[in-house]
């Protein structure tokens, strides 16, 4: 198989608010931040692929808007997927599989701000049996957290979940990106009062705004833009049934699968990025990828320090590879997840050189 690498990632400073600039004006010097990194200009990429939602921005094709930040004349290999970035990262990595491109710029963006994400994801449901009920997000989080508390076979509790958020925004303090850092002790943040039980304040995601993105490259042409490439040694996703009726929301089966078709379980890993907005997924994934104590899980501070919608997936792979590019890890699990109860899950594996 072809060799493909992660050679560069940027992502914005993460704010609660962004009603002074457009979209564009967000991306903009994210993706002057990655080209500037291998030295390439725009119209020097083969393939170019997007990931976002018009559901956000309030209007059909809204990606489009975007593409003048990219410039798209001279005409350019141009693709979009309305996903987290992350899949956006999948299809490109696709196609330099292929041979038809030795490079590709991948980006995503979200901007909550101007509505209410609870309400705007209440579209991702089935809509002839749950979304005429209008269960907003963080209420179907809250039943997943309920059902791992109540599980026998979990021995998770409320002051896990704590344990997470406290962890997690701690970690934070050193990302600049980030848009809450630092916490009290989780015997403190046990005293907010509920969200939604058992959802506190703390084991819910912040609403904000923000974009990331990251340059692909394939074989010679990565060792050539990149000291140290984040390989790409394998990456595979897959879904849950769209009914969480009939799903056991204690598991998440689809993450298991993803990471065994990606090789995630063929060697130790030493740092995982993990896109789990609330705490309790956290949980979830952890045993379904058999993460120990040993692996550093989202020294980034994850989505719980930042959670831009479209993008938050995208920055957990460049998270990841960026770790790799400084040395501070030699083989990495990166995870992205879209749709409500964790029921799109991508797994990539990615490694230095000298592993």
């Amino acid at each position: 198989m072809r060799e493909v690498a992660i050679v560069a990632f940027g992502q914005s400073d993460h704010r609660r608010d962004t009603a002074e600039i457009s979209e564009v004006e967000m991306l903009m010097p994210v993706l002057h931040q990655v080209l500037d990194a291998v030295g390439l200009r725009a119209g020097e990429i083969d393939f170019t692929c997007s990931g976002s939602c018009d559901y956000l921005a309030g209007r059909a094709f809204s990606f489009t808007m975007t593409l003048d930040g990219v410039g798209a004349w001279p005409p350019i290999s141009e693709s979009h997927v309305e996903m987290d970035g992350a899949w956006a990262l999948y299809e490109a990595w696709t196609r330099l599989l292929t041979g038809e491109a030795e490079t590709a710029l991948v980006y995503s963006y979200g901007k909550s701000s101007p509505g209410d994400p609870r309400e705007v994801l209440t579209r991702q449901l089935d809509p002839y049996y749950v979304a005429p009920l209008w269960p907003d997000s963080v209420s179907l989080a809250a039943l997943q957290a309920q059902a791992l508390l109540d599980a026998e076979d979990t021995g998770a509790d409320e002051r896990a979940l704590a344990g997470v958020a406290a962890r997690s925004r701690t970690a934070a303090e050193g990302n600049p990106h980030a848009q809450l850092t630092g916490s009290p002790p989780p015997e403190a943040l046990l005293e907010d009062p509920y969200v939604v039980r058992p959802l506190r304040r703390h084991d819910c995601p912040p609403v904000g705004d923000g974009a990331a993105a990251v340059v692909l490259a394939a074989g010679d042409t990565a060792r050539r833009l990149c000291r140290r490439p984040a390989w790409i040694r394998g990456i595979d996703h897959r879904t849950e049934a769209h009914s969480l009726g009939v799903r056991d929301l204690t598991r998440s089966p689809s993450t298991r699968l993803a990471a065994e078709r990606a090789g995630a379980f063929e060697a130790p890993v030493d740092l995982a990025e993990l896109h789990a907005p609330f705490t309790s997924q956290e949980l979830i994934l952890r045993r379904e990828l058999r993460l120990g104590e040993g692996v550093r899980v989202n020294p980034s501070g994850g989505a719980l320090a930042a959670n831009p919608l479209m993008a938050a997936g995208l920055i957990r792979l460049g998270e990841a590879a960026a770790a790799i590019h400084r040395g501070a890890a030699d083989r990495a699990l990166a995870h992205a997840t879209s749709g409500p109860c964790l029921q799109q899950n991508l797994v990539a594996v990615l490694e230095g050189d000298d592993t």
